[in-house]
């Protein structure tokens, strides 16, 4: 019988036995990336992160795993649930601690339930709600989980669903090849978008961890903690797990630098997979008509299309991303309540949200920009 283990930071976990759980397609699921956000800074428990991975062994042997975090609030999980957690104020209960099974700020679909079949993965999720019992936390949420994991849950897990918008390569072999496949109106509108940061002076540099100095790597930096100032938010990644991506995980992440007369004004960071290209942060120190979209789509669509890459995940929402290019794709997440008084009341209440989300799909797709 496997033995279930709450582990409290990924370093008690050997990085081998980890990622031998999963295909290594998807970088976010790596030991270096996960373990890299709780040794560098980025994971507070006074912003309410507390890492708490739950875990399946035969003596030494890692079974099955997920990454798991005791979460005091919402913030960085991009599956909203607010609505929730004033349900349970008003009725004098408290949603906090939930436990949220998922990657840290990043709405990216993967694998979440590492394991070799079904029944491990059953067996783990088993575990968690026995866990989740114990120490009287208010539920467990399993945030963008791949199609392939879903027969793992049984019925009492609540179905949510979202939409964002993703690039698909066609076998097109460079850009002028992808423009000529979208109506004319909008290659147009994109050519034109391109070419008013040409004519501003921007030249941009695609740059892997291992091709990167502190030069770029503090600039780069700056210009996220800038984005996130600017909207208010603080920005919980730090320089040092900059750095660490570029040392730990070199040929996987990506940088995108725009500069003009001599100088760094804008970037954008990006990951890569054995087959997908994520884009996750960008910022600049000037405005420019077109300099966004250039930096965050247009260079990543290039960056793709040379290297081969079969899909291009942007980010969360966007509709301004169906005329670049970018089409509706369907996304997931499972949620176990321990209150069964409360139950009855989600469920209908996810019913409701899957309903609106399948007829906000359906309106999506009648803005197809293909010809």
């Amino acid at each position: 019988m496997p033995e279930f283990r709450l582990c409290p930071s990924l370093s008690e976990i050997d990085a081998a036995q980890w990622d031998a759980l999963h295909d290594g397609d998807n970088p976010f699921l790596q030991h270096a990336f996960l373990a890299g956000l709780e040794s560098t800074g980025c994971l507070r428990a006074d912003w309410g992160w507390r890492p708490r991975h739950p875990t399946l062994w035969r003596g030494g042997e890692l079974l099955a795993a997920a990454p798991g975090y005791l979460k005091d609030n919402s913030h960085g999980e991009f599956v909203f649930d607010h609505a929730w957690a004033n349900a349970y104020a008003r009725y004098g209960l408290e949603y906090f601690p939930k436990w949220l099974i998922g990657i840290p700020y990043t709405p990216v679909t993967g694998p979440r339930l590492l394991a070799a079949d079904d029944s491990l993965r059953h067996r783990l999720l088993e575990d968690m709600m026995a866990e989740a019992h114990r120490n009287r936390w208010s539920s467990v949420h399993v945030n963008f989980l791949p199609e392939r994991e879903s027969g793992a849950f049984s019925p009492e897990w609540l179905d949510r669903r979202d939409v964002q918008f993703h690039w698909r390569n066609r076998g097109w072999k460079d850009f002028p090849a992808f423009l000529q496949a979208l109506q004319p109106k909008k290659r147009k509108n994109i050519r034109q978008e391109r070419e008013k940061v040409r004519d501003a002076g921007y030249r941009f540099r695609q740059l892997h961890g291992d091709e990167l100095g502190e030069t770029e790597l503090q600039a780069m930096y700056g210009f996220y903690a800038r984005t996130f100032d600017a909207y208010g938010n603080a920005a919980a990644l730090t320089l040092d797990f900059f750095r660490h991506l570029a040392e730990s995980m070199p040929k996987q992440l990506l940088i995108v630098l725009a500069e003009r007369e001599g100088s760094i004004r804008a970037g954008a960071l990006f990951l890569r997979g054995s087959d997908t290209l994520y884009g996750r942060y960008w910022g600049s120190d000037e405005q420019s008509p077109g300099l966004h979209f250039e930096t965050c789509y247009y260079q990543g669509i290039d960056y793709c299309l040379r290297e081969g890459l079969a899909a291009f995940e942007p980010g969360a929402q966007g509709e301004h991303k169906i005329a670049r290019g970018f089409l509706p794709t369907p996304t997931q997440s499972r949620h176990w309540i321990a209150d069964t008084r409360f139950r009855p009341a989600l469920q209908a209440w996810c019913a409701a949200e899957r309903s609106a989300q399948a007829e906000y799909a359906l309106q999506l797709q009648q803005a197809d920009p293909y010809a």
